[in-house]
């Protein structure tokens, strides 16, 4: 959506250029901060989108802005409406900077507590009224409607937030921006027949690129589209319960989230399906997002993360897409605290690599004779899926090729009990800037056979693999979902070529090792060198030639 509007480009990019000169060069508290503006934002939106309905309707509403505020560590109250974002943008700068310090963040980290209407059956009586009087309005207000059953998720994990801003002029000009964001989105849905909710959700994703593109805290995202990728080769239904057991931002999440939506399209209108910059087909989110399937998909996508920032982040880029309330929650998944076995369908993953877990903190659950959790996240990832249940998960080479006892039988588990379908290699620049790392995207389904196993060595992912990441037209991720897709035994024999095929008995002969290269037949062009004799005479025609030149030359000369 955002490649055709150069003036959302351009705000986002403002932004970040005036938090990075304000003085907050951490991209990931920049964007933590950015969050903090958004939901404010979002909030009076919500509440005075509510007020207008009541007056509309005759009915009450208590708003979350009535009443008064006791501000914490001191006996002052205050009203509540000066804690609003369409109040308080009008204090001058140095008062508002205190004010938002000291009374409106405290507000949002205990609104969690505060007594508010939130009926749903009122709430949706109103919005059918509404769109029986403007379709496209309501698609728009629908939208305000996800803060406020969102907003408990995200405050329950407000407790440790900080609110930094070290100067008035930053915080100005900081709201001003998103101001002209939110006006830009509406305007964009209006006038450029977008849906707002995609505009709103697109714009998120530009915010949270920009971690990775900063060259710090990269680690946090996967990119988008290997995200892409994984949840086109596992294609989740709607339906199916997904879950990521160590979520960052929710990537993984949304990928199967925009998946679901855009494959109800294709089934339903396909003539609605475009391709993205990827080569994947998209559609509009809200094209099919009927209240019976966000019912459904409200329910659908469970993510844990032991970094409350990206707990915060993930829930708001969640609600951001439209996912009303979202499940993401502060969990460390290999420890003892988490036991939800078997309870998933589809379970899409890019967990922490090279780190270490204290062994008595281990989850009794995990078998693996390690404390590794690039090791140990594959068994937790196994044990959350159901019978049958797929995943897609992200792992270093180590895990494909190391001969390290663990290491096999982690291999061995998937093998033997799983059906592992798929080892696709990735090159070592697909996580540049800020890992160079080889990894593996693994494909298995819990409970099945493992028969054969396909591997493919993808060389290109559609961008440059320096640093710099810059987009390229060579890419083989359609070739790598229609390959996959119509992968085949007999076929898929020919191991000179990028994918192929290997039976497991041989996998097994080799102690499980899943490294392409081990199986893969290199090609080697034979190198024919001419004889010295006729280099020479080369040469010495070469020498006569250079002669003759310099004769006619000296002619000339003389």
């Amino acid at each position: 959506m955002l490649q055709n509007n150069t003036q959302l480009k351009s705000l986002i990019d403002k932004l970040w250029q005036n938090f990075w000169e304000g003085g907050i060069a951490n991209p990931l508290t920049a964007i933590e901060q950015i969050t903090y503006f958004i939901f404010m934002k979002r909030l009076d939106d919500l509440e005075a989108k509510r007020e207008r309905d009541a007056e509309w309707t005759g009915e009450k509403y208590v708003s979350r802005f009535s009443g008064k505020f006791q501000i914490p560590g001191s006996n002052e109250s205050i009203d509540k409406n000066d804690l609003r974002w369409s109040v308080f943008k009008h204090k001058p700068a140095d008062e508002m900077l205190l004010h938002v310090q000291m009374k409106v963040f405290p507000f949002l980290k205990e609104i969690n507590s505060q007594n508010h209407d939130s009926s749903d059956s009122r709430i949706t009586r109103i919005s059918s009224s509404t769109e029986q009087k403007n379709q496209e309005k309501q698609n728009q207000d629908n939208q305000l409607n996800h803060i406020n059953q969102g907003s408990d998720s995200f405050t329950k994990h407000m407790a440790n937030a900080v609110f930094i801003m070290p100067k008035a002029s930053l915080l100005v000009s900081a709201i001003a921006i998103v101001e002209d964001i939110f006006k830009e989105i509406e305007k964009d849905a209006t006038e450029g027949g977008h849906a707002f909710q995609d505009i709103q959700g697109d714009v998120y994703e530009m915010l949270l690129s920009e971690i990775a593109t900063a060259g710090k805290n990269g680690q946090f995202r996967t990119p988008r589209h290997i995200i892409k990728l994984m949840a086109e080769l596992v294609a989740p239904q709607l339906g199916q319960r997904i879950a990521d057991p160590a979520c960052g931002t929710g990537g993984f999440l949304l990928g199967a989230y925009q998946y679901i939506l855009t494959d109800l399209v294709r089934k339903k209108d396909p003539a609605k399906l475009q391709k993205d910059e990827d080569g994947f087909e998209r559609a509009a989110i809200s094209a099919v997002l009927t209240q019976e399937v966000k019912s459904i998909l409200d329910t659908s996508f469970v993510g844990y993360d032991i970094d409350t920032t990206m707990v915060r982040l993930g829930l708001m880029n969640m609600m951001m897409h439209g996912i009303d309330e979202p499940k993401i929650d502060y969990k460390d998944t290999l420890s003892k605290s988490y036991n939800e076995n078997s309870q998933f369908d589809i379970v899409l993953a890019n967990p922490p690599f090279t780190g270490n877990i204290d062994k008595g903190d281990i989850n009794e659950g995990l078998k693996l004779p390690t404390t590794k959790t690039e090791l140990l996240f594959v068994e937790r990832i196994f044990n959350m899926l159901k019978m049958g249940g797929t995943a897609a998960v992200i792992v270093p080479s180590g895990v494909i090729q190391n001969s390290g006892k663990a290491f096999e039988a982690v291999r061995k588990l998937m093998i033997e009990q799983a059906e592992l379908k798929a080892v696709i290699a990735v090159p070592s620049g697909a996580f540049k800037p800020y890992a160079g790392v080889s990894t593996a995207i693994l494909i298995f389904t819990k409970g099945g056979e493992t028969n054969n196993v396909w591997f493919y060595d993808m060389q290109a992912d559609g961008y440059t693999l320096d640093d710099k990441r810059n987009k390229i037209a060579e890419s083989d991720l359609p070739d790598i979902v229609a390959r996959y897709k119509s992968r085949d035994a007999k076929k898929d024999g020919d191991r000179k070529l990028k994918f192929f095929m290997v039976p497991k008995k041989e996998i097994v002969e080799n102690n499980y090792d899943l490294n392409l290269s081990t199986y893969k037949e290199e090609v080697y062009e034979e190198v024919v060198y001419e004889k010295p004799d006729v280099i020479f005479e080369k040469l010495e025609s070469i020498e006569g030639q250079i002669q003759i030149g310099l004769k006619e030359l000296k002619g000339l000369v003389n």
